[in-house]
């Protein structure tokens, strides 16, 4: 009897281009989510009232939680779950180590581009910001264009490519 490989989808795209909204229909098939930006969320005490980090304090924090949910992938793809890790993966390299990772623990790799114009990221982003949970990390339109400035598009990654809807 062969062992059941389990599936790691890599998430990949902007701030508002419909990456959660993806990773959640995967939860509601089986898939097991990890997102950052929830458990900083959570240990941030749920947005409380006025709480803002610093930069680089906001930027340990998320690394902290990276490198916890490596570990808890590692876990995962021993016990053959599928996963859903719910990051932007902006850069090649982070993909690449990724892919590697879950190479290694004999499971396959689906890298999922989620695309949309920067008009439509825009809005999405309009009405997010408005909001207040995990999903709701504000990003203004400074921060928009660092991201939109740093993000390498993944081509010829074996990457699959949702176009916006």
């Amino acid at each position: 009897m062969v062992e059941p490989t389990g599936t790691v989808v890599l998430m990949c795209g902007l701030p508002g281009a419909g990456k959660t909204t993806y990773a959640r229909a995967l939860v509601r098939r089986g898939y097991v989510r990890l997102s950052i930006d929830e458990v900083v969320w959570q240990r941030l005490g749920q947005r409380d009232a006025g709480l803002v980090l610093a930069e680089a304090a906001f930027d340990a924090l998320k690394e902290e939680v990276r490198r916890e949910q490596r570990q808890e992938l590692i876990q995962l793809m021993r016990a053959r779950r599928n996963v859903v890790v719910d990051y932007s993966f902006w850069s090649r390299a982070a993909r690449e180590d990724y892919k590697a990772l879950i190479e290694q623990h004999g499971c396959r790799w689906e890298l999922v581009h989620l695309k949309a114009d920067r008009a439509t990221l825009q809005r999405r982003l309009a009405v997010r910001n408005r909001e207040v949970g995990a999903d709701a990390v504000t990003v203004d339109e400074r921060l928009l264009a660092r991201y939109l400035s740093a993000f390498e598009e993944p081509v010829g990654e074996g990457e699959q490519v949702l176009p916006q809807h």
